[in-house]
């Protein structure tokens, strides 16, 4: 069945341009018009949806061709149908996809697979004429939607200076513009933008952003041109059931708290039931749980911390040696190290893991099992992402890690009847198999123990 889903992609022409920040002032001030409003993000980053879930008050969720599979974006993003509208952020420069070298997977990908109308965000700064050559690149370049143009860093006052050179250079509409305001800044650091729940002033710093967008931009054309999106008439495929009371225990707290929406859902649709726990400051795992997620996210912060809290080191070292089926991807991964920037962990998968100044093996991978383990049948494969800074000196070697398109490949990931645990992250909505194979473990665990 059909729905309408009113929606906009928010593109840009590269990477610090000022996508984030036009998207979140635009949600911001649609929520402040009282719009019933959602939000998502091209490709795998997990930080963009943390700031954007803080203003509509949801989850933001992730749109990724790749790790989730072309027939099933659509799908995810028709969630919103009945919604005001959704804003789609993009990812990267708009044409910018796998292996840097094709469009698959980019904002302009995704753009085209939902048929969303696209605002492309232009810097403009330092820019006159030029700005209408580099619009007419965009435009002819490759196929694509965009509809029109948001300014970022100019001040309105200078709107109509650039429309005129924009409209009569390319035919393309200019929707507005939002100054640079130093207020309005987010900090940065390694993995990217700190996390939306570490800014004590975020709510000040969105409504800033919201009476910019206000000023400086028509919102209403924004809306109006959300509305001519085609109606979505995809739906979620089918899931097995695995169980109706299997209790998984997810880990969440500053240092653990990147996770997927859809990823989760698709966990709770197969029978999981979600407990979160925070290795921070529990110091027990849940009571009867059946399963372990330990997600990925900043645990090197916090590793004194996190090594101070004993009581819950030994609970989860004793919980996965007891066999409970356990995912452990990224930071998740990094907690059960003997060592993490020299502090005790885990000692699970044994090594020394330290923060490096550089991004390791960073980007989509496909992941093929060497071995049956609690994901997968040997010779099985698994799509995922890696983005990190640490290095470890025991990796894994339980599958083999292939970039697409490319011949670079590496073995990775401790694996085990009752274990994942390395660097990539997976969805599961985009690797069902694999979601079946470790509830079907937490079954079997459940049902042991109940014996």
């Amino acid at each position: 069945m059909s729905a309408k889903a009113p929606r906009l992609v928010i593109g840009g022409t590269g990477s610090g341009c000022g996508k984030t920040t036009i998207t979140c002032a635009l949600l911001q001030a649609f929520v402040e018009q009282g719009l019933d409003t959602a939000a998502f993000k091209c490709g795998p980053d997990y930080i963009d949806p943390m700031f954007h879930s803080r203003i509509i008050g949801t989850r933001s969720r992730n749109l990724d061709a790749f790790l989730c599979g072309r027939e099933l974006v659509p799908a995810l993003l028709a969630n919103s149908a009945g919604r005001d509208i959704s804003v789609i952020e993009g990812v990267m420069g708009y044409y910018d996809g796998l292996a840097g070298t094709t469009a698959e997977n980019a904002t302009a990908d995704i753009a085209n697979l939902t048929q969303s109308p696209t605002i492309l965000v232009v810097s403009a700064k330092g820019m006159s004429l030029t700005l209408a050559a580099l619009l007419k690149g965009f435009l002819s370049f490759g196929e694509n939607t965009i509809r029109g143009v948001v300014l970022n860093g100019i001040s309105p006052s200078m709107t109509d200076y650039y429309a005129n050179i924009v409209e009569q250079n390319t035919g393309i509409h200019v929707y507005g513009a939002i100054p640079h305001d130093p207020a309005c800044a987010v900090a940065s650091r390694h993995l990217g933008l700190v996390t939306a729940g570490e800014i004590q002033d975020l709510k000040q710093k969105m409504h800033l952003l919201a009476r910019h967008a206000l000023e400086g931009v028509d919102l209403p054309g924004l809306l109006a041109l959300a509305r001519t999106a085609s109606e979505l008439d995809a739906a979620l495929p089918e899931v097995p059931l695995c169980g109706t009371d299997l209790r998984i225990a997810i880990a969440r707290d500053e240092a653990f708290c990147f996770d997927y929406a859809d990823s989760l859902e698709t966990l709770e649709r197969m029978g999981a039931q979600l407990v979160p726990f925070s290795p921070l400051y529990d110091t027990q795992l849940p009571q009867q749980i059946d399963g372990m997620l330990l997600c990925g996210g900043y645990p090197e912060l916090y590793a004194e911390q996190l090594s101070e809290n004993t009581s819950m080191l030994a609970e989860i070292r004793t919980a996965i040696q007891n066999q409970l089926p356990t995912v452990a991807e990224c930071g998740g991964f990094l907690l059960l190290h003997d060592h993490l920037e020299g502090r005790q962990m885990a000692g699970i998968c044994g090594g020394e893991a330290q923060l490096g100044k550089r991004l390791k093996q960073f980007g989509y991978v496909t992941l093929t099992a060497k071995q049956d383990c609690l994901l997968c049948k040997a010779g099985e494969q698994l799509t995922a992402h890696e983005f990190h800074y640490a290095q470890s000196t025991q990796q894994g070697s339980c599958f083999y890690a292939k970039k697409p398109l490319r011949k670079r490949g590496w073995d990775c990931i401790h694996a085990a009847e009752n274990l994942y645990a390395g660097y990539p992250h997976i969805h599961f909505a985009g690797n069902i198999p694999a979601a079946e194979r470790f509830l079907s473990a937490c079954r079997n665990y459940h049902q042991e123990e109940q014996t």
